[in-house]
């Protein structure tokens, strides 16, 4: 399988973390379990794959443009034939822009973006199918997301205070309380919270514990730390903390996943 990314033009660089596709060979089948990750997704299917996802415990087929609300607990996934998934990867609260629904309601779910969303996808996927180079590919996306930015109700204020609150969360992690947040960016707790929860699907607390097990699921791919050393180099009380918040978000210990694969995400989890 091939994984390759592409930063988008400088406009939507503040709102789309990344394109992305992911192809395979005819014949091409694997079963994986994708970890959360903090981010919300659309996925064009544009090869001749059947992909399915469990978010129940039993597999049904997944759409062929796919919006992937946050994934707060491990959803097992799973895919057969050739592949070519065309993705766009928003920040943690950049979704929101772009889709007028609250966020939150998306969670632990692979929607049918045309459902959710408008024929426009519908109509956007046809022209992705259409066309067969990449660059090209890319482009479409490019001037869609371009207009839709153009159309949709921005709110910059709020974007850019969760935005900082995203980064504060990422730098100092569950240190970054939310009484202290609210005293930084002079805003009550609860107006913290419910903003934080209607961009990104998450509250803070939980986002913080989500960093934290992203920082330590890379740690424990790189294979070079015991277990002690990660967790402390994590911000956590201690092992026995470090791995029950790992197998919350992995349904499995740290030393399991060291001892099987997870193609992706090894392909995905970056270290900051």
């Amino acid at each position: 399988m091939k994984y390759r990314e592409f930063i988008p033009g400088e406009a939507l660089r503040p709102y789309i973390q990344c394109y992305y596709i992911f192809e395979s060979a005819a014949g091409f089948t694997l079963d994986d379990v994708v970890f959360p990750a903090g981010n919300m997704e659309v996925i064009f299917n544009l090869g001749d794959a059947v992909w399915q996802s469990a978010p129940a415990g039993s597999f049904t087929n997944t759409p062929q443009i796919e919006l992937w609300g946050q994934i707060t607990q491990p959803l097992a996934v799973r895919t057969m034939g050739r592949n070519c998934m065309l993705g766009i990867k928003f920040y943690p609260h950049t979704a929101a822009c772009f889709f007028n629904e609250n966020i939150g309601e998306l969670n632990d779910q692979i929607y049918d973006t045309g459902d959710v969303l408008g024929k426009e996808f519908r109509e956007l996927h046809a022209r992705l199918q259409e066309e067969t180079a990449l660059g090209k590919r890319i482009t479409l996306l490019e001037h869609f997301f371009m207009r839709k930015l153009l159309t949709v109700k921005r709110k910059d204020d709020k974007i850019a205070l969760v935005g900082s609150i995203v980064h504060d969360l990422k730098t100092h992690g569950a240190e970054s309380r939310i009484t202290e947040l609210a005293g930084k960016y002079r805003f009550t707790t609860r107006y913290i919270h419910k903003l934080f929860l209607q961009y990104t699907g998450v509250a803070p607390k939980h986002y913080a514990k989500l960093g934290r097990f992203q920082r330590s699921l890379a740690l424990v791919q790189q294979g070079e730390l015991s277990l002690t050393s990660i967790a402390y180099e994590c911000g956590y009380f201690d092992q026995s903390h470090f791995i029950r918040e790992f197998k919350a978000f992995t349904g499995i210990a740290p030393a399991s996943y060291a001892a099987n694969t997870y193609p992706f995400n090894d392909v995905l989890v970056k270290p900051d």
